[in-house]
Protein backbone atom coordinates (compact mmCIF):
# COMPACT_ATOMS: atom_id res chain seq x y z
CA UNK A 1 0.00 0.00 0.00
CA UNK A 2 1.22 3.52 -0.90
CA UNK A 3 1.92 5.68 1.92
CA UNK A 4 1.24 9.49 2.16
CA UNK A 5 2.69 11.62 4.91
CA UNK A 6 0.77 14.62 6.44
CA UNK A 7 3.22 17.46 7.14
CA UNK A 8 2.50 20.13 9.61
CA UNK A 9 -0.33 20.75 11.81
CA UNK A 10 -3.56 19.21 10.88
CA UNK A 11 -6.08 21.40 10.19
CA UNK A 12 -9.78 21.26 11.67
CA UNK A 13 -11.92 20.12 9.21
CA UNK A 14 -10.14 19.42 6.88
CA UNK A 15 -11.08 16.55 4.14
CA UNK A 16 -7.55 15.77 3.51
CA UNK A 17 -6.91 12.57 5.21
CA UNK A 18 -9.88 10.75 3.71
CA UNK A 19 -9.32 11.99 0.45
CA UNK A 20 -5.71 10.30 0.46
CA UNK A 21 -6.99 7.16 1.89
CA UNK A 22 -9.65 7.37 -0.69
CA UNK A 23 -7.46 6.73 -3.01
CA UNK A 24 -5.70 3.99 -1.34
CA UNK A 25 -2.92 5.97 0.74
CA UNK A 26 -1.82 4.52 4.08
CA UNK A 27 -2.00 8.27 6.04
CA UNK A 28 0.63 8.95 8.32
CA UNK A 29 1.40 12.20 10.42
CA UNK A 30 5.00 14.28 10.50
CA UNK A 31 5.40 17.61 12.01
CA UNK A 32 8.66 18.20 10.62
CA UNK A 33 11.34 17.39 8.27
CA UNK A 34 12.99 15.01 10.79
CA UNK A 35 10.25 13.16 11.79
CA UNK A 36 9.12 13.05 7.88
CA UNK A 37 12.72 11.62 7.70
CA UNK A 38 11.94 9.25 9.85
CA UNK A 39 9.17 7.97 8.67
CA UNK A 40 9.98 7.33 5.25
CA UNK A 41 12.97 4.98 6.33
CA UNK A 42 10.07 2.81 7.80
CA UNK A 43 7.99 2.70 4.39
CA UNK A 44 8.91 -0.54 2.91
CA UNK A 45 11.79 0.22 -0.51
CA UNK A 46 9.03 -0.71 -3.17
CA UNK A 47 5.86 1.32 -2.04
CA UNK A 48 5.38 4.66 -3.41
CA UNK A 49 5.60 7.71 -0.82
CA UNK A 50 3.92 11.10 -1.38
CA UNK A 51 4.53 13.71 1.29
CA UNK A 52 1.64 16.28 1.54
CA UNK A 53 1.14 19.51 3.18
CA UNK A 54 -1.36 19.04 6.03
CA UNK A 55 -2.89 22.62 4.55
CA UNK A 56 -3.97 21.68 1.17
CA UNK A 57 -7.06 22.24 -0.14
CA UNK A 58 -8.00 20.79 -3.53
CA UNK A 59 -10.35 18.14 -5.54
CA UNK A 60 -9.33 14.34 -5.39
CA UNK A 61 -8.76 13.84 -9.04
CA UNK A 62 -6.05 16.92 -8.73
CA UNK A 63 -4.47 14.46 -6.02
CA UNK A 64 -5.13 11.32 -8.25
CA UNK A 65 -3.31 13.07 -10.95
CA UNK A 66 -0.62 14.84 -9.19
CA UNK A 67 0.01 11.48 -6.87
CA UNK A 68 -0.99 8.04 -8.34
CA UNK A 69 0.19 8.34 -12.21
CA UNK A 70 2.68 5.23 -12.50
CA UNK A 71 4.00 6.39 -15.06
CA UNK A 72 6.85 8.92 -13.70
CA UNK A 73 8.83 8.58 -11.16
CA UNK A 74 8.28 11.50 -9.38
CA UNK A 75 5.68 13.84 -9.57
CA UNK A 76 3.85 16.78 -7.36
CA UNK A 77 1.16 19.61 -7.83
CA UNK A 78 1.31 22.66 -4.83
CA UNK A 79 1.72 21.34 -1.69
CA UNK A 80 2.08 17.69 -2.47
CA UNK A 81 4.94 15.22 -4.02
CA UNK A 82 5.20 11.97 -4.95
CA UNK A 83 7.83 9.68 -5.52
CA UNK A 84 7.78 5.78 -7.04
CA UNK A 85 10.32 3.49 -5.77
CA UNK A 86 13.48 4.43 -8.35
CA UNK A 87 12.80 8.29 -7.32
CA UNK A 88 13.04 7.10 -2.92
CA UNK A 89 16.98 8.06 -2.94
CA UNK A 90 16.56 11.19 -4.26
CA UNK A 91 13.97 12.24 -2.18
CA UNK A 92 15.31 10.78 0.99
CA UNK A 93 18.39 12.78 0.30
CA UNK A 94 16.13 15.93 -0.46
CA UNK A 95 14.41 15.35 3.08
CA UNK A 96 18.30 14.77 4.98
CA UNK A 97 19.20 18.35 3.32
CA UNK A 98 15.96 19.77 4.94
CA UNK A 99 16.42 18.27 8.26
CA UNK A 100 19.85 19.43 8.80
CA UNK A 101 18.97 23.17 7.31
CA UNK A 102 16.00 23.26 9.65
CA UNK A 103 18.11 22.27 12.67
CA UNK A 104 20.15 25.09 11.59
CA UNK A 105 17.31 27.09 11.47
CA UNK A 106 17.73 27.98 7.90
CA UNK A 107 14.66 26.61 6.43
CA UNK A 108 11.02 27.70 7.48
CA UNK A 109 9.42 24.92 8.68
CA UNK A 110 5.66 25.60 6.24
CA UNK A 111 5.91 24.21 2.55
CA UNK A 112 8.09 21.56 2.85
CA UNK A 113 6.40 19.57 0.37
CA UNK A 114 6.84 21.96 -2.54
CA UNK A 115 10.54 22.38 -1.75
CA UNK A 116 10.90 19.08 -1.56
CA UNK A 117 9.57 19.11 -5.40
CA UNK A 118 12.33 21.58 -5.98
CA UNK A 119 14.60 20.06 -4.56
CA UNK A 120 14.00 16.35 -6.99
CA UNK A 121 14.22 18.71 -10.03
CA UNK A 122 17.49 20.14 -8.19
CA UNK A 123 18.91 16.85 -8.61
CA UNK A 124 17.88 16.18 -11.67
CA UNK A 125 15.01 14.48 -11.55
CA UNK A 126 12.38 14.67 -13.80
CA UNK A 127 9.25 15.61 -11.54
CA UNK A 128 6.16 15.39 -13.19
CA UNK A 129 3.30 18.35 -12.94
CA UNK A 130 -0.23 17.47 -14.05
CA UNK A 131 -2.18 20.18 -16.13
CA UNK A 132 -4.51 20.61 -13.58
CA UNK A 133 -6.96 22.84 -15.56
CA UNK A 134 -10.61 24.10 -13.91
CA UNK A 135 -9.22 21.47 -10.94
CA UNK A 136 -8.52 23.34 -7.83
CA UNK A 137 -4.76 22.20 -5.79
CA UNK A 138 -3.50 24.78 -3.18
CA UNK A 139 -2.04 25.65 0.27
CA UNK A 140 -3.57 28.33 1.46
CA UNK A 141 -1.31 30.54 3.73
CA UNK A 142 -4.69 31.95 6.17
CA UNK A 143 -8.37 31.15 7.07
CA UNK A 144 -9.63 33.66 4.76
CA UNK A 145 -7.63 32.82 1.88
CA UNK A 146 -8.84 28.93 2.46
CA UNK A 147 -12.51 29.63 2.28
CA UNK A 148 -11.79 31.05 -0.63
CA UNK A 149 -10.10 28.03 -2.36
CA UNK A 150 -12.76 25.85 -0.68
CA UNK A 151 -15.69 27.92 -2.85
CA UNK A 152 -13.44 27.35 -5.68
CA UNK A 153 -13.36 23.95 -5.14
CA UNK A 154 -17.12 23.24 -4.48
CA UNK A 155 -17.71 25.75 -8.15
CA UNK A 156 -16.45 22.68 -10.14
CA UNK A 157 -16.87 18.74 -10.76
CA UNK A 158 -13.95 17.05 -10.35
CA UNK A 159 -15.99 13.86 -11.34
CA UNK A 160 -17.31 15.83 -14.79
CA UNK A 161 -13.63 17.02 -15.26
CA UNK A 162 -12.31 13.38 -14.89
CA UNK A 163 -15.04 11.79 -17.37
CA UNK A 164 -13.72 14.75 -20.02
CA UNK A 165 -10.09 13.90 -19.48
CA UNK A 166 -10.57 10.30 -20.22
CA UNK A 167 -11.44 10.86 -23.31
CA UNK A 168 -8.58 10.96 -25.67
CA UNK A 169 -7.74 14.73 -26.81
CA UNK A 170 -7.22 14.21 -30.55
CA UNK A 171 -9.56 11.53 -31.97
CA UNK A 172 -11.68 11.04 -35.52
CA UNK A 173 -14.90 12.55 -35.70
CA UNK A 174 -16.71 8.55 -35.70
CA UNK A 175 -14.96 8.16 -32.50
CA UNK A 176 -15.19 11.76 -30.95
CA UNK A 177 -19.13 12.02 -32.11
CA UNK A 178 -20.42 8.46 -32.06
CA UNK A 179 -18.33 6.89 -29.51
CA UNK A 180 -16.74 8.62 -26.75
CA UNK A 181 -20.24 10.18 -26.20
CA UNK A 182 -21.13 7.30 -23.73
CA UNK A 183 -17.95 5.00 -23.74
CA UNK A 184 -17.01 7.22 -21.01
CA UNK A 185 -19.98 6.23 -19.14
CA UNK A 186 -19.00 2.71 -19.55
CA UNK A 187 -15.39 2.86 -18.45
CA UNK A 188 -16.29 4.55 -15.28
CA UNK A 189 -19.11 1.51 -14.78
CA UNK A 190 -16.04 -0.50 -15.61
CA UNK A 191 -13.68 1.57 -12.71
CA UNK A 192 -16.55 1.05 -10.07
CA UNK A 193 -16.19 -2.59 -10.61
CA UNK A 194 -13.03 -2.86 -9.99
CA UNK A 195 -11.91 -3.77 -14.09
CA UNK A 196 -8.69 -2.94 -15.46
CA UNK A 197 -7.99 -2.08 -18.76
CA UNK A 198 -6.47 -4.86 -19.59
CA UNK A 199 -9.41 -7.40 -18.83
CA UNK A 200 -11.65 -4.38 -21.45
CA UNK A 201 -8.51 -5.19 -23.74
CA UNK A 202 -9.58 -8.34 -23.99
CA UNK A 203 -12.55 -8.11 -24.36
CA UNK A 204 -12.41 -6.34 -27.00
CA UNK A 205 -10.10 -9.07 -28.51
CA UNK A 206 -12.32 -11.51 -28.11
CA UNK A 207 -15.62 -9.99 -29.30
CA UNK A 208 -13.33 -9.18 -32.42
CA UNK A 209 -11.84 -12.83 -33.34
CA UNK A 210 -15.85 -14.10 -32.50
CA UNK A 211 -17.01 -10.92 -35.26
CA UNK A 212 -14.29 -12.66 -37.53
CA UNK A 213 -15.87 -16.22 -37.02
CA UNK A 214 -18.98 -14.61 -37.79
CA UNK A 215 -17.84 -12.94 -40.85
CA UNK A 216 -16.14 -16.14 -41.63
CA UNK A 217 -19.41 -18.38 -41.95
CA UNK A 218 -20.46 -16.74 -45.83
CA UNK A 219 -24.29 -16.25 -44.32
CA UNK A 220 -25.84 -12.92 -44.23
CA UNK A 221 -27.15 -13.68 -40.54
CA UNK A 222 -23.29 -14.00 -40.00
CA UNK A 223 -22.31 -10.81 -42.25
CA UNK A 224 -24.53 -8.64 -39.93
CA UNK A 225 -23.45 -10.22 -36.73
CA UNK A 226 -19.91 -9.56 -37.69
CA UNK A 227 -20.55 -6.12 -38.55
CA UNK A 228 -22.29 -5.55 -35.13
CA UNK A 229 -19.75 -6.89 -33.17
CA UNK A 230 -17.11 -5.77 -34.85
CA UNK A 231 -18.48 -2.36 -33.80
CA UNK A 232 -19.07 -3.24 -30.16
CA UNK A 233 -14.85 -4.34 -30.60
CA UNK A 234 -14.71 -0.88 -30.94
CA UNK A 235 -16.52 0.64 -28.32
CA UNK A 236 -14.70 -1.30 -26.49
CA UNK A 237 -11.26 -0.39 -27.98
CA UNK A 238 -12.05 3.14 -27.27
CA UNK A 239 -13.21 2.45 -23.55
CA UNK A 240 -9.92 0.39 -22.83
CA UNK A 241 -7.88 3.96 -23.01
CA UNK A 242 -10.83 5.38 -21.35
CA UNK A 243 -10.73 3.38 -18.37
CA UNK A 244 -6.76 3.57 -18.22
CA UNK A 245 -6.77 7.46 -18.15
CA UNK A 246 -9.60 7.63 -15.79
CA UNK A 247 -8.42 5.34 -12.86
CA UNK A 248 -4.46 6.20 -14.27
CA UNK A 249 -3.86 2.14 -14.69
CA UNK A 250 -1.51 2.37 -16.73
CA UNK A 251 1.26 -0.68 -17.46
CA UNK A 252 3.92 -2.13 -19.71
CA UNK A 253 1.58 -5.33 -20.66
CA UNK A 254 -1.16 -2.45 -20.93
CA UNK A 255 1.01 -0.87 -23.87
CA UNK A 256 1.87 -4.07 -25.24
CA UNK A 257 -1.61 -5.26 -25.34
CA UNK A 258 -2.90 -1.64 -26.91
CA UNK A 259 -0.18 -1.52 -29.50
CA UNK A 260 -0.72 -4.87 -30.87
CA UNK A 261 -4.44 -5.80 -30.31
CA UNK A 262 -5.75 -3.30 -32.75
CA UNK A 263 -3.88 -4.38 -35.74
CA UNK A 264 -4.10 -8.24 -34.56
CA UNK A 265 -8.25 -7.59 -34.62
CA UNK A 266 -8.14 -5.53 -38.19
CA UNK A 267 -6.46 -8.29 -39.75
CA UNK A 268 -7.67 -11.56 -38.18
CA UNK A 269 -11.20 -9.88 -39.84
CA UNK A 270 -10.07 -9.53 -43.27
CA UNK A 271 -8.92 -13.04 -42.59
CA UNK A 272 -12.35 -13.92 -41.58
CA UNK A 273 -14.19 -11.88 -44.62
CA UNK A 274 -12.14 -14.11 -46.92
CA UNK A 275 -13.08 -16.86 -45.53
CA UNK A 276 -16.66 -16.43 -45.35
CA UNK A 277 -16.59 -15.20 -49.39
CA UNK A 278 -14.83 -18.64 -50.04
CA UNK A 279 -17.11 -20.35 -48.30
CA UNK A 280 -19.75 -18.13 -50.91
CA UNK A 281 -17.47 -19.22 -53.77
CA UNK A 282 -15.53 -15.99 -54.31
CA UNK A 283 -11.90 -16.06 -54.11
CA UNK A 284 -10.39 -12.45 -52.37
CA UNK A 285 -7.55 -14.04 -50.33
CA UNK A 286 -5.47 -11.42 -52.55
CA UNK A 287 -7.69 -8.59 -51.78
CA UNK A 288 -7.52 -9.18 -48.28
CA UNK A 289 -3.34 -9.37 -47.96
CA UNK A 290 -3.48 -6.44 -50.49
CA UNK A 291 -5.63 -4.56 -47.80
CA UNK A 292 -3.27 -5.63 -44.97
CA UNK A 293 -0.15 -4.60 -46.98
CA UNK A 294 -1.52 -1.09 -47.56
CA UNK A 295 -2.80 -0.19 -43.81
CA UNK A 296 0.87 -1.93 -42.89
CA UNK A 297 2.80 0.30 -44.99
CA UNK A 298 0.42 3.44 -43.90
CA UNK A 299 1.64 2.83 -40.83
CA UNK A 300 4.93 2.43 -41.39
CA UNK A 301 4.88 5.56 -43.53
CA UNK A 302 3.19 7.56 -39.83
CA UNK A 303 6.01 5.73 -37.92
CA UNK A 304 9.11 6.55 -39.94
CA UNK A 305 8.10 10.71 -40.77
CA UNK A 306 7.32 10.90 -36.91
CA UNK A 307 10.37 9.09 -35.61
CA UNK A 308 12.48 11.44 -38.53
CA UNK A 309 10.99 14.87 -37.10
CA UNK A 310 10.62 13.29 -33.39
CA UNK A 311 13.35 15.48 -32.05
CA UNK A 312 14.67 17.80 -35.49
CA UNK A 313 15.33 20.90 -34.86
CA UNK A 314 14.10 24.36 -37.01
CA UNK A 315 11.43 21.92 -38.02
CA UNK A 316 9.09 24.65 -40.19
CA UNK A 317 7.90 24.64 -43.77
CA UNK A 318 5.62 26.55 -45.65
CA UNK A 319 3.36 23.16 -45.88
CA UNK A 320 2.76 23.31 -41.98
CA UNK A 321 1.93 26.90 -41.91
CA UNK A 322 -0.77 26.09 -44.13
CA UNK A 323 -1.73 22.38 -42.25
CA UNK A 324 -1.89 25.19 -38.98
CA UNK A 325 -4.06 27.73 -40.33
CA UNK A 326 -6.35 24.74 -41.91
CA UNK A 327 -5.95 23.25 -38.19
CA UNK A 328 -7.67 27.05 -37.09
CA UNK A 329 -10.78 26.40 -38.91
CA UNK A 330 -13.13 23.53 -37.41
CA UNK A 331 -14.18 22.29 -40.09
CA UNK A 332 -11.33 21.48 -41.87
CA UNK A 333 -9.97 19.75 -39.44
CA UNK A 334 -12.63 17.54 -39.28
CA UNK A 335 -12.62 17.04 -42.79
CA UNK A 336 -9.03 16.64 -42.88
CA UNK A 337 -9.17 13.80 -39.60
CA UNK A 338 -12.19 12.02 -41.83
CA UNK A 339 -10.31 11.69 -45.31
CA UNK A 340 -7.43 9.87 -43.76
CA UNK A 341 -9.44 6.67 -42.47
CA UNK A 342 -8.70 6.37 -39.35
CA UNK A 343 -9.64 3.34 -37.08
CA UNK A 344 -12.98 4.76 -36.25
CA UNK A 345 -14.38 5.62 -39.48
CA UNK A 346 -12.51 2.99 -41.42
CA UNK A 347 -13.67 0.29 -39.10
CA UNK A 348 -17.46 1.67 -39.10
CA UNK A 349 -17.34 1.51 -42.93
CA UNK A 350 -15.50 -2.42 -42.68
CA UNK A 351 -19.07 -2.85 -40.32
CA UNK A 352 -21.41 -1.41 -42.28
CA UNK A 353 -20.67 -2.62 -45.72
CA UNK A 354 -19.70 -6.16 -44.09
CA UNK A 355 -23.68 -6.21 -43.21
CA UNK A 356 -25.15 -4.68 -45.65
CA UNK A 357 -23.06 -6.19 -49.50
CA UNK A 358 -20.66 -8.92 -50.16
CA UNK A 359 -16.53 -9.11 -48.42
CA UNK A 360 -15.27 -8.39 -52.30
CA UNK A 361 -17.30 -4.87 -52.11
CA UNK A 362 -15.97 -4.38 -48.33
CA UNK A 363 -12.41 -4.65 -49.91
CA UNK A 364 -13.21 -2.84 -52.55
CA UNK A 365 -14.32 -0.08 -50.83
CA UNK A 366 -11.69 -0.61 -48.12
CA UNK A 367 -8.13 -0.61 -50.49
CA UNK A 368 -9.83 2.53 -52.74
CA UNK A 369 -10.34 4.59 -49.11
CA UNK A 370 -6.94 3.44 -47.52
CA UNK A 371 -5.28 4.09 -51.04
CA UNK A 372 -6.87 7.64 -51.21
CA UNK A 373 -6.11 8.26 -47.39
CA UNK A 374 -1.90 7.21 -47.86
CA UNK A 375 -1.52 9.02 -50.72
CA UNK A 376 -3.68 11.97 -49.47
CA UNK A 377 -1.09 11.89 -46.43
CA UNK A 378 2.20 10.76 -47.65
CA UNK A 379 1.84 13.91 -50.51
CA UNK A 380 1.70 15.96 -47.69
CA UNK A 381 4.76 14.71 -45.92
CA UNK A 382 6.73 14.90 -48.43
CA UNK A 383 5.84 18.25 -49.14
CA UNK A 384 6.67 19.00 -45.16
CA UNK A 385 10.27 17.10 -46.02
CA UNK A 386 10.96 19.25 -49.23
CA UNK A 387 10.44 22.66 -47.68
CA UNK A 388 11.26 22.51 -44.12
CA UNK A 389 15.17 23.17 -43.42
CA UNK A 390 15.99 21.22 -40.49
CA UNK A 391 18.49 19.14 -39.00
CA UNK A 392 17.92 15.40 -37.81
CA UNK A 393 19.69 13.94 -34.76
CA UNK A 394 21.71 10.79 -34.22
CA UNK A 395 18.71 9.34 -32.36
CA UNK A 396 16.32 9.92 -35.71
CA UNK A 397 19.06 8.51 -38.15
CA UNK A 398 19.32 5.24 -35.83
CA UNK A 399 15.75 4.98 -35.33
CA UNK A 400 14.77 4.62 -39.12
CA UNK A 401 17.74 2.07 -40.16
CA UNK A 402 15.98 0.09 -37.07
CA UNK A 403 12.84 0.20 -38.44
CA UNK A 404 14.60 -1.13 -42.17
CA UNK A 405 14.90 -4.29 -40.37
CA UNK A 406 17.85 -5.08 -42.19
CA UNK A 407 19.63 -8.54 -41.92
CA UNK A 408 22.55 -9.94 -42.07
CA UNK A 409 23.03 -9.78 -45.65
CA UNK A 410 22.61 -6.11 -46.05
CA UNK A 411 25.42 -6.04 -42.86
CA UNK A 412 27.70 -8.43 -44.91
CA UNK A 413 27.53 -6.57 -48.29
CA UNK A 414 28.19 -2.78 -46.21
CA UNK A 415 31.97 -3.68 -46.62
CA UNK A 416 31.53 -3.56 -50.67
CA UNK A 417 29.31 -1.30 -50.71
CA UNK A 418 31.51 1.86 -50.77
CA UNK A 419 32.09 1.48 -54.58
CA UNK A 420 28.46 1.63 -55.03
CA UNK A 421 27.50 5.91 -56.28
CA UNK A 422 26.40 7.36 -53.91
CA UNK A 423 22.65 8.16 -54.69
CA UNK A 424 19.57 8.91 -52.31
CA UNK A 425 19.15 5.96 -49.79
CA UNK A 426 15.35 6.64 -50.45
CA UNK A 427 15.88 6.42 -54.44
CA UNK A 428 17.84 3.23 -54.32
CA UNK A 429 15.34 2.16 -51.79
CA UNK A 430 12.36 2.91 -54.44
CA UNK A 431 14.09 1.20 -57.22
CA UNK A 432 15.54 -2.01 -55.68
CA UNK A 433 11.81 -2.46 -54.21
CA UNK A 434 10.56 -1.81 -58.10
CA UNK A 435 12.82 -4.27 -59.54
CA UNK A 436 12.17 -7.30 -57.51
CA UNK A 437 7.88 -6.78 -57.24
CA UNK A 438 8.50 -6.14 -60.73
CA UNK A 439 10.11 -9.52 -61.56
CA UNK A 440 7.86 -11.00 -58.96
CA UNK A 441 4.35 -10.10 -60.56
CA UNK A 442 5.34 -10.54 -64.52
CA UNK A 443 7.30 -14.10 -64.51
CA UNK A 444 5.36 -16.83 -64.77
CA UNK A 445 5.26 -19.15 -61.66
CA UNK A 446 8.30 -21.19 -61.00
CA UNK A 447 10.56 -18.77 -62.76
CA UNK A 448 13.88 -17.59 -62.20
CA UNK A 449 13.56 -13.74 -62.82
CA UNK A 450 12.08 -13.22 -59.53
CA UNK A 451 15.34 -14.65 -57.69
CA UNK A 452 17.05 -12.32 -60.60
CA UNK A 453 15.33 -9.08 -59.22
CA UNK A 454 15.46 -10.23 -55.38
CA UNK A 455 19.58 -10.77 -55.49
CA UNK A 456 19.52 -7.05 -57.10
CA UNK A 457 17.56 -5.86 -54.12
CA UNK A 458 19.63 -7.86 -51.92
CA UNK A 459 23.35 -6.37 -53.67
CA UNK A 460 21.54 -2.80 -53.12
CA UNK A 461 20.04 -3.12 -49.42
CA UNK A 462 22.97 -1.77 -47.75
CA UNK A 463 22.33 1.52 -49.21
CA UNK A 464 20.37 2.35 -45.92
CA UNK A 465 23.67 1.66 -43.72
CA UNK A 466 26.52 3.33 -45.49
CA UNK A 467 25.50 6.81 -44.08
CA UNK A 468 23.19 8.32 -41.36
CA UNK A 469 19.72 8.67 -42.50
CA UNK A 470 19.20 12.15 -42.17
CA UNK A 471 18.46 13.31 -45.49
CA UNK A 472 15.06 15.23 -46.39
CA UNK A 473 13.38 12.00 -47.42
CA UNK A 474 15.49 9.35 -45.97
CA UNK A 475 12.76 8.63 -43.60
CA UNK A 476 10.54 6.46 -46.88
CA UNK A 477 13.36 4.13 -46.51
CA UNK A 478 11.78 1.86 -44.47
CA UNK A 479 7.82 2.23 -46.30
CA UNK A 480 9.64 1.07 -49.66
CA UNK A 481 11.93 -1.70 -47.89
CA UNK A 482 7.95 -2.90 -46.64
CA UNK A 483 6.27 -2.73 -49.43
CA UNK A 484 8.43 -4.48 -51.84
CA UNK A 485 8.59 -7.60 -49.31
CA UNK A 486 5.18 -7.40 -49.09
CA UNK A 487 4.26 -7.20 -52.14
CA UNK A 488 6.98 -9.42 -53.29
CA UNK A 489 5.08 -12.04 -51.38
CA UNK A 490 1.54 -11.22 -52.71
CA UNK A 491 2.53 -11.55 -56.37
CA UNK A 492 4.49 -15.01 -55.96
CA UNK A 493 1.60 -16.26 -54.19
CA UNK A 494 -1.11 -14.47 -56.45
CA UNK A 495 1.28 -16.23 -59.77
CA UNK A 496 1.04 -20.26 -58.10
CA UNK A 497 -2.42 -19.93 -58.81
CA UNK A 498 -3.21 -22.54 -56.22
CA UNK A 499 -5.62 -22.50 -53.87
CA UNK A 500 -4.57 -22.05 -49.78
CA UNK A 501 -1.22 -20.14 -51.40
CA UNK A 502 -2.44 -16.92 -50.40
CA UNK A 503 -3.87 -17.93 -47.11
CA UNK A 504 -0.48 -19.19 -46.39
CA UNK A 505 0.80 -15.77 -48.04
CA UNK A 506 -1.38 -14.18 -45.49
CA UNK A 507 0.07 -15.58 -42.15
CA UNK A 508 3.51 -14.91 -43.48
CA UNK A 509 2.83 -11.20 -44.22
CA UNK A 510 1.09 -10.77 -40.52
CA UNK A 511 3.86 -12.61 -39.09
CA UNK A 512 6.56 -10.27 -40.34
CA UNK A 513 4.33 -7.15 -40.20
CA UNK A 514 3.80 -8.09 -36.01
CA UNK A 515 7.77 -7.79 -36.33
CA UNK A 516 7.41 -4.28 -37.38
CA UNK A 517 5.03 -3.16 -35.66
CA UNK A 518 6.70 -4.50 -32.35
CA UNK A 519 9.95 -2.81 -33.92
CA UNK A 520 7.84 0.28 -34.01
CA UNK A 521 6.58 0.71 -30.15
CA UNK A 522 9.56 -0.72 -28.87
CA UNK A 523 11.30 2.25 -30.71
CA UNK A 524 8.39 4.55 -29.32
CA UNK A 525 9.08 3.98 -25.54
CA UNK A 526 13.11 4.54 -25.96
CA UNK A 527 13.73 0.73 -25.37
CA UNK A 528 15.56 0.57 -28.52
CA UNK A 529 15.05 -2.16 -31.57
CA UNK A 530 14.33 -5.45 -30.99
CA UNK A 531 17.85 -7.48 -30.12
CA UNK A 532 19.65 -8.08 -33.14
CA UNK A 533 19.64 -12.01 -33.18
CA UNK A 534 16.45 -11.96 -33.58
CA UNK A 535 16.59 -9.77 -36.81
CA UNK A 536 19.36 -12.05 -37.90
CA UNK A 537 17.01 -15.05 -37.00
CA UNK A 538 14.25 -14.17 -39.21
CA UNK A 539 16.92 -12.73 -41.98
CA UNK A 540 15.55 -9.19 -42.46
CA UNK A 541 14.08 -7.96 -45.35
CA UNK A 542 16.14 -8.96 -47.61
CA UNK A 543 16.81 -12.14 -46.83
CA UNK A 544 13.35 -13.01 -46.22
CA UNK A 545 12.57 -11.68 -50.03
CA UNK A 546 15.44 -13.49 -51.30
CA UNK A 547 14.33 -17.02 -49.71
CA UNK A 548 10.53 -16.43 -51.12
CA UNK A 549 11.75 -16.10 -54.47
CA UNK A 550 13.80 -18.94 -54.11
CA UNK A 551 11.49 -21.11 -52.70
CA UNK A 552 8.92 -20.11 -55.19
CA UNK A 553 11.42 -21.25 -57.68
CA UNK A 554 12.66 -24.24 -56.78
CA UNK A 555 9.19 -25.67 -55.44
CA UNK A 556 5.75 -26.85 -56.98
CA UNK A 557 2.23 -24.64 -55.98
CA UNK A 558 1.77 -26.90 -53.61
CA UNK A 559 5.06 -27.52 -51.54
CA UNK A 560 5.23 -23.79 -52.12
CA UNK A 561 1.99 -23.36 -49.70
CA UNK A 562 3.75 -26.20 -47.66
CA UNK A 563 7.18 -23.82 -47.49
CA UNK A 564 4.74 -20.26 -46.74
CA UNK A 565 3.06 -22.27 -43.87
CA UNK A 566 6.18 -23.46 -42.23
CA UNK A 567 8.15 -19.86 -42.88
CA UNK A 568 5.03 -17.80 -41.32
CA UNK A 569 4.41 -20.37 -37.97
CA UNK A 570 9.04 -19.89 -37.81
CA UNK A 571 8.48 -16.26 -37.86
CA UNK A 572 5.63 -15.86 -35.71
CA UNK A 573 6.83 -18.24 -33.04
CA UNK A 574 10.18 -16.60 -32.91
CA UNK A 575 9.21 -12.79 -32.97
CA UNK A 576 5.76 -13.64 -30.57
CA UNK A 577 8.10 -15.19 -27.76
CA UNK A 578 10.68 -12.38 -27.94
CA UNK A 579 7.87 -9.75 -27.77
CA UNK A 580 6.03 -11.08 -25.06
CA UNK A 581 9.52 -11.80 -23.25
CA UNK A 582 9.88 -8.06 -24.06
CA UNK A 583 6.55 -5.98 -22.78
CA UNK A 584 6.13 -8.65 -19.66
CA UNK A 585 9.60 -7.24 -18.38
CA UNK A 586 10.41 -4.37 -15.92
CA UNK A 587 12.55 -2.81 -18.93
CA UNK A 588 9.22 -2.56 -20.96
CA UNK A 589 8.15 1.32 -21.94
CA UNK A 590 4.46 2.37 -20.60
CA UNK A 591 3.31 3.53 -23.85
CA UNK A 592 0.18 4.62 -24.68
CA UNK A 593 -0.57 6.30 -28.28
CA UNK A 594 -2.51 9.29 -26.86
CA UNK A 595 -0.98 10.95 -30.98
CA UNK A 596 -2.74 10.20 -34.40
CA UNK A 597 -5.61 7.91 -34.65
CA UNK A 598 -4.17 4.35 -35.95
Amino acid sequence: MPTAILTGQPVPGSSLEGDLRSLGFDVRHASDAGETETLLAAVPAGERVAVVDARFVGHVHALRLGLTDPRFPASALPGAVSVQPEARRALTRALTRESVAAGSGAAAPEDLAGRLGEALEADDLTVYRPELGTLVASVPADPQERNGVRQAVLAVDDEAVRLRSAVKARDGFFTTYCISPYSRYIARWCARRGLTPNQVTTASLITALIAAGCAATGTRAGFVAAGLLLLFSFVLDCTDGQLARYSLQYSTLGAWLDATFDRAKEYAYYAGLALGAARGGDDVWALALGAMILQTCRHVVDFSFNEANHDATANTSPTAALSDKLDSVGWTVWVRRMIVLPIGERWAMIAVLTALTTPRITFYALLAGCAFAATYTTAGRVLRSLTRKASRTDRAAGALVDLTDSGPLAESLTRFAGRLPRVAPAVVAFAAGAVVVTCAALAPYGGWLPVVGAAVYVLLSPAALLRPLKGALDWLVPPFYRAAEYLTVLALAVNAGMNGVLPAAFGLVAAVAYHHYDTVYRIRGNAGAPPHWLVRAIGGHEGRTLLVTVLAALLTAAQFKVALTALAVAVALLVLVESIRFWVSSGAPAVHDEGEPA
